[in-house]
C-alpha cells in the first residue's frame, strides 16, 4: 500500500478489470448462439435439441452458485476467480470438437462441454460482487455493479461481430477455440492486477480509508477475516427466509429471462425468423446489445445520484429498475411489425431498458449479510439463472410447436410485468440483513 497524501483511484482499474473478465464471461456464454445456425446443420439438431444444447450451461451453472460461493467466502476471490477463468476457458475451446460427433452423440457432447463452461463460470458474479463491495463505498457502488453487470451487453457488442466473421470464414468450430485462447490470456492478466484493498501495490491509506467510512468491506479478502466465516446452512436458511431477498431473486429471475433470451436465441432469431445471414446476425446484434450496454452503465449512474441525493436506497435502486422495465415490455411490439430495422431499433429500445434496470447486484451488495457476502450473491444468481435453463428450453417448444417466435417475445415481455411486481409488492424497504446468532 502507498502512502501518498493524494487519494488514489485504484478501484476504477479493479473495475476496469472485471468489466473486461465480465464481458469475456459472456462471449463464452454466446459462442452456441453465434456457431449454433451452422452447427445445427451440420451436426443436425432440431430446435428442441438446440433449446436444450443452450440450456445446458446454466444447469451447471445454477447448480454451482452456492458451492461457488462458499469456496469464495473460504478463500478469497482471487483464488477461486482464477482457477473459474481456466477452467471456463479450457472447455469453451473443447466444444470446437465436437464436431467429430453427429445426432444425439453431438448433441450430447455439446451438453457436457456447455455444462462444463457454466460449472467453470459458477463463482464469477458472486466473486465480481464481493469485489465491489469490499472495494467500492456505498455511494458508487450502484455505478460499479451497472459498469461489471453492463459487460453481458458489450461482451456481443465487442464480440458478435468477431464470432460472426469466424463462423462465415473459418467455420464454426473456430468461434470456440479462439474464445478459448482468449480467456486463458485474460488470467493472466487478472492475476497480476486484482488484489484485496489492503495489499494492492498501488492503493493508498487515503483510498482504502475513504472505501471503508463509506461502507466498504475492505477487509473481507483479507485470510483472517475468511477463516472465521464458516459456512453454516442455518445461515442459508435465514437467507431463504428474507421476504426482502426472496423479492430480488424473483426479480432477477425475470430480469434474465431477457438476458438468456439475447445470449442464445436472439441470433437466431434473427437468421431464422428475420431472414438476415449469420454474418449480418453477428453484426447486428451488436446495436441492442450496444445500447443494453449504455442503459446498464445510465441505470447505475442514475441509481447511485439518487442515492446521493435523496439518502433513500429504495428510490434510488427501484426508480431505474421501473423504468427500465417498462420500456423493455416493448419487446413484444416485434411481434407486429415487419421491416427488419424497425425490429432492431424496437429491441434496441428494450434492452436499453433492461440495462437501466439491471441493479439486482448493487443490491445485494447493498444487502448481503457481510459474514456471507459470497454465499448470499450465490444463491442471488441460483435463482436468476433458472432462467438461463428456463427460457432456451421453453423458447424451442414454442418455435418448434408453432413455427414462429411470436410466443417466445411474449413469454420474455410477460417476465419484465412480473420483475417490477417483485420490487414494488415483496421486496419492502431495501437495507443489510443481518444475521441472527444462535
Amino acid at each position: 500500500m502507498t502512502d501518498t497524501t493524494k487519494r488514489t483511484r485504484v478501484r476504477w482499474l479493479i473495475i476496469t478489470v472485471l468489466f473486461i473478465i465480465t464481458t469475456i464471461n459472456y462471449a463464452d456464454r454466446a459462442t452456441f448462439s453465434i456457431a449454433g445456425q451452422s452447427a445445427s446443420k451440420e451436426l443436425g439438431l432440431d430446435p428442441v435439441a438446440m433449446g436444450y444444447i443452450l440450456s445446458a450451461f446454466a444447469w451447471a451453472y445454477v447448480l454451482g452458485q452456492i458451492p461457488g460461493g462458499a469456496l469464495l467466502d473460504r478463500f478469497g476471490s482471487k483464488k477461486i476467480y482464477t482457477i473459474a477463468l481456466v477452467v471456463w476457458s479450457a472447455f469453451t475451446a473443447l466444444q470446437g470438437f465436437a464436431g467429430f460427433f453427429t445426432g444425439l452423440m453431438a448433441a450430447s457432447v455439446l451438453f457436457a462441454m456447455r455444462f462444463a463452461v457454466g460449472l467453470g463460470e459458477s463463482p464469477s458474479f458472486p466473486a465480481n460482487a464481493r469485489i465491489v463491495a469490499a472495494w467500492f463505498p456505498g455511494s458508487e457502488r450502484g455505478t460499479a455493479s451497472a459498469i461489471f453487470n453492463s459487460a453481458q451487453y458489450f461482451s456481443l457488442v465487442a464480440f458478435a461481430p468477431l464470432m460472426g466473421w469466424l463462423a462465415h470464414s473459418f467455420g464454426w468450430r473456430s468461434v470456440f477455440w479462439v474464445m478459448g485462447v482468449v480467456g486463458i490470456l485474460a488470467a493472466l492478466v487478472f492475476v497480476k492486477l486484482i488484489h484485496s484493498p489492503l495489499t494492492h501495490p498501488a492503493v493508498n491509506k487515503a483510498e482504502v480509508d475513504y472505501i471503508e467510512a463509506g461502507g466498504g468491506l475492505v477487509r473481507m479478502e483479507e485470510a483472517e477475516t475468511r477463516n472465521g466465516a464458516a459456512f453454516t446452512w442455518a445461515d442459508v436458511k435465514q437467507v431463504l427466509s428474507s421476504r426482502m431477498l426472496l423479492g430480488v431473486y424473483l426479480g432477477q429471475y425475470c430480469i434474465n429471462v431477457l438476458t438468456y433470451f439475447f445470449v442464445t436465441w436472439f441470433p437466431i432469431y434473427l437468421v431464422k425468423e428475420r431472414g438476415l445471414s449469420i454474418l449480418q446476425a453477428g453484426f447486428t446484434a451488436a446495436l441492442p446489445a450496444l445500447c443494453g450496454f449504455a442503459g446498464g452503465i445510465l441505470g447505475g449512474m442514475i441509481s447511485d445520484g439518487l442515492l446521493k441525493k435523496t439518502g433513500n436506497l429504495d428510490i434510488a435502486r427501484k426508480t431505474p429498475l421501473l423504468l427500465g422495465m417498462v420500456l423493455a415490455t416493448c419487446i413484444i411490439v416485434c411481434n407486429y411489425v415487419e421491416q427488419e430495422w424497425l425490429v432492431i431499433v424496437i429491441m434496441a429500445a428494450a434492452f436499453f431498458g433492461k440495462g437501466v434496470a439491471s441493479l439486482g447486484w448493487a443490491v445485494v451488495a447493498d444487502t448481503s449479510p457481510k459474514e456471507m457476502a459470497g454465499v448470499t450473491g450465490g444463491i442471488f444468481n441460483t435463482f436468476g439463472n433458472v432462467a438461463g435453463i428456463v427460457t432456451p428450453i421453453v423458447i424451442g417448444y414454442i418455435v418448434k410447436a408453432t413455427g414462429s417466435f411470436d410466443g417466445a417475445l411474449i413469454f420474455v415481455g410477460a417476465h419484465c410485468v412480473i420483475c417490477i411486481l417483485a420490487y414494488f409488492l415483496i421486496v419492502g424497504k431495501i437495507q443489510r440483513l443481518e444475521l441472527k446468532t444462535a
